[in-house]
């Protein structure tokens, strides 16, 4: 459990698709000027990442990976398809966010006018196709792990483009400089919020647990006080 909450918030904070790899830039810039339009966008970046990571888990581990048909029989135990990885994980981020913009269509349609283009566009967000490889490339040892890294990714995009559609909407009425108006400030605040949360890498997501080296350092520090205080006796 306290694994799954340590990929839950580093997915959120110190490896925010936006703020860490500056994935998804596109419509970050472009929805996030109403924090109504941006709020949409973010959930259905959620709604994405939390079924097609999983279901990229599936597809690499049960058909895609080397020896993953395994259980199809031994004479398709030798084959190796993680050559098609990038062409079925689009397939699959396609065909979900398709499925996202029947949904807010015939649910929200005034929240599918206000997203436009960029409600189709989420299947080339890099942010999307991103959480599948880093899945791929971490090789979380179960569904739900990588169920919880899709989520909290589209968590932590949600709650960066939300952010700073708030932001951009309070300082329309401030003074800024003509020359740092509308993309300028945007990307200085981003920059800002990027370094903000770069903070949170300094936390041990790892609860009281310690590593090797740490307790070799603090055995040996024991050893020199034990030795230390027996002289000074």
């Amino acid at each position: 459990m306290q694994e799954l909450l340590s990929t839950f918030v580093k997915a959120i904070f110190s490896e925010n698709m936006i703020f860490a790899y500056f994935l998804g830039m596109c419509s970050y810039l472009a929805v996030s000027k109403t924090v109504k339009t941006a709020n949409g966008l973010g959930l259905a970046v959620i709604f994405v990442l939390g079924i097609t990571v999983p279901l990229n888990y599936l597809l690499e581990n049960y058909i895609l990976a080397e020896g993953a048909l395994a259980w199809a029989g031994e004479e398709y135990a030798h084959l190796d398809l993680s050559y098609l990885s990038f062409i079925m994980f689009i397939a699959v981020i396609a065909s979900m966010v398709q499925l996202v913009e029947m949904i807010v269509e015939k649910f929200a349609p005034a929240l599918y006018g206000a997203l436009g283009i960029f409600l189709p566009l989420i299947a080339v967000n890099c942010s999307i196709l991103g959480g599948a490889l880093f899945m791929q490339e971490r090789q979380y040892p179960s569904i739900l792990d990588a169920t919880v890294f899709g989520l909290g990714s589209g968590l932590g995009w949600w709650i960066a483009i939300v952010a700073i559609a708030a932001i951009r909407e309070k300082i329309r009425y401030s003074n800024v400089p003509p020359a740092l108006r509308g993309l300028g400030i945007t990307f200085i605040i981003t920059g800002l919020m990027g370094i903000g949360f770069m903070s949170f890498m300094g936390i041990e997501y790892g609860g009281d647990e310690k590593t090797e080296e740490t307790a070799t350092i603090e055995t040996t520090t024991n050893q020199d006080h034990a030795q230390v205080t027996s002289e000074t006796e």
